[in-house]
């Protein structure tokens, strides 16, 4: 299993260097004040005015960082911070958001495929770890002269589920990236931030996606050591 634990370092390392720079730049945009004066309360309700959504509520949540659309109830959640404050690193949050609901709003393809798989997956991420390493367990004690490789069938489950995730944190991908393209395109066709204020949204944005492409290619490499080990490439 070393190479896995290699996989999970790497993983782990690149998802806290790219955290903390999201992280740094929040806390740099926080001070770039929007010259408008509006909250990210504000900045969230003009532009689901301005798209036409009158039946989404936008509230303030607890937590750092904590901000989601929520389409059951549809709600644009916002933490205290984002809620309340009045720069540029708010109005990207805020306007990103919203971002989802305007893809709710409009039947955005990727976000429904998303949203369909959501009950699969919680069953899946639930399931995947006691599975994968029971599969691992029997593989290596069921193997003999006549069958080296054990029996693969628990893993081969275990390799699906993971397969489930990884597939998720992929169409998650384009989701995200397409909230955050709308977000910018309404701050900037709208007038709402100036040019300063719109690189800082900009670059906000940019680093908060980046740490979705960590994660799925954090996945990825992991579904594929765990295939490559039950088709009998990998020996640990």
């Amino acid at each position: 299993m070393t190479g896995y634990y290699l996989i999970i370092g790497i993983s782990m390392l690149l998802s806290w260097i790219v955290s903390s720079r999201l992280k740094s730049k929040f806390e740099y945009y926080s001070k770039v004040h929007l010259r408008n004066g509006m909250s990210g309360k504000e900045v969230a309700e003009k532009m689901l005015r301005d798209n036409g959504i009158t039946d989404v509520q936008v509230v303030s949540v607890p937590g750092h960082l904590s901000d989601h659309y929520n389409p059951e109830n549809k709600t644009v959640n916002l933490s205290e911070a984002v809620y309340m404050q009045r720069n540029a690193a708010a109005a990207a949050v805020a306007a990103h958001e919203c971002g989802h609901a305007v893809q709710h709003a409009v039947g955005y393809s990727m976000l429904q495929l998303r949203s369909k798989m959501v009950p699969i997956v919680n069953i899946s991420s639930n399931l995947l770890q006691f599975v994968l390493f029971a599969g691992i367990a029997i593989m290596a004690a069921t193997r003999s002269i006549d069958n080296p490789n054990g029996n693969t069938t628990v893993l081969a489950i275990g390799v699906i589920l993971f397969a489930v995730t990884t597939l998720f944190a992929f169409i998650t991908l384009p989701v995200e990236y397409d909230a955050s393209n709308r977000a910018l395109q309404w701050l900037k066709s709208t007038g709402t931030v100036t040019a300063e204020e719109y690189e800082g949204a900009e670059d906000s944005l940019k680093w908060a996606a980046r740490t979705y492409v960590v994660a799925a290619l954090g996945s990825l490499a992991q579904l594929l050591y765990f295939a490559s080990m039950l088709l009998g490439n990998r020996r640990d």
